[in-house]
């Protein structure tokens, strides 16, 4: 009787070790790649922010313009006013290193040139897709440039008064546009404008390109403001947002866009990621 109980109890602790494991398979699966948002990490370099990818397994990386990059480019920042040759420098660098820059962001400007500039870059460095907020005037131009770089395009949803902070308006702007544009969805910045995040995700059934994805405490600090944090610790139900993924077909990126523990978020962003894989072995 004691052999067949010693047996169970390692065949469960086997079974429990499996399930543990299978997060990470399943999301890749399902064609859910984890990201880094790298204004996660703006207070270090783009050099550092590098390093704290490789140490969280992070193999991906959404690069903000105007991150410092450091090493030996010293106080340049990220851009597409950069040399040509240096942006490759930046993507050769992280690449090798394991991360690929997969896309640029959260970008706006004013100027056709501005915008050529800009996608310009993103085919230069070969990411897939660039995270922006046009003015509205520009969409004929965005949507061309898309087309001509083969570039997709996820608008984020700032709150307001960004132009973009609701999905009605953001369907207003591109329902009638090229399916390769669509919304990067912020999920905490749809909570905080008093929206149901869930809600907001089945009207965009279709035109979901990548997400910000975090999680958010329910009441305000002094400033007013509920800061990030740890994935499933807030008010973002994120089992729900991952079963709507699931439904809808999503593929693509979930970038990490962790504002919160500016100088230490490692830590918090390491169980935010082993919450993520539990939610996605329960799926």
């Amino acid at each position: 009787m004691k052999k067949l109980t010693l047996i169970a109890c390692c065949l469960l602790a086997m079974l429990s070790l499996h399930s543990c494991n299978d997060g990470p398979a399943k999301a890749e699966k399902l064609g859910w790649k984890l990201a880094i948002q790298s204004y996660t990490f703006h207070t270090f370099t783009f050099v550092e922010a590098v390093d704290k990818c490789n140490e969280l397994g992070i193999k991906y990386m959404e690069l903000f313009p105007g991150h410092n990059l450091g090493g030996s480019w010293g106080d340049a920042v990220f851009g597409p006013e950069l040399d040509p040759s240096i942006q490759k420098e930046v993507k050769e660098y992280a690449g090798s290193r394991g991360v690929r820059i997969v896309s640029s962001g959260v970008y706006t400007a004013r100027t056709a040139e501005q915008w050529e500039s800009f996608f310009r870059m993103a085919h230069n460095m070969e990411m897939e897709y660039v995270t922006v907020e046009p003015e509205p005037e520009m969409w004929d131009l965005v949507e061309g440039l898309s087309n001509e770089y083969g570039i997709k395009v996820a608008v984020h949803n700032h709150p307001q008064p960004s132009s973009y902070w609701h999905p009605d308006s953001l369907l207003a702007a591109v329902g009638s546009r090229s399916k390769d544009i669509g919304s990067c969805a912020d999920v905490g910045h749809w909570n905080r404008e008093g929206l149901d995040h869930l809600d907001c995700l089945r009207e965009l059934d279709g035109r979901l390109i990548s997400f910000h994805i975090k999680d958010i405490v329910g009441e305000p600090d002094a400033t007013g403001w509920r800061h990030d944090c740890i994935w499933g610790t807030g008010v973002l139900d994120l089992p729900a947002i991952l079963q709507i993924m699931k439904d809808q077909g999503f593929k693509g990126y979930l970038a990490i866009e962790y504002e919160y523990n500016w100088d230490n978020s490692v830590p918090d962003i390491r169980q935010s990621i082993d919450n993520f894989n539990k939610m996605v072995d329960q799926l």
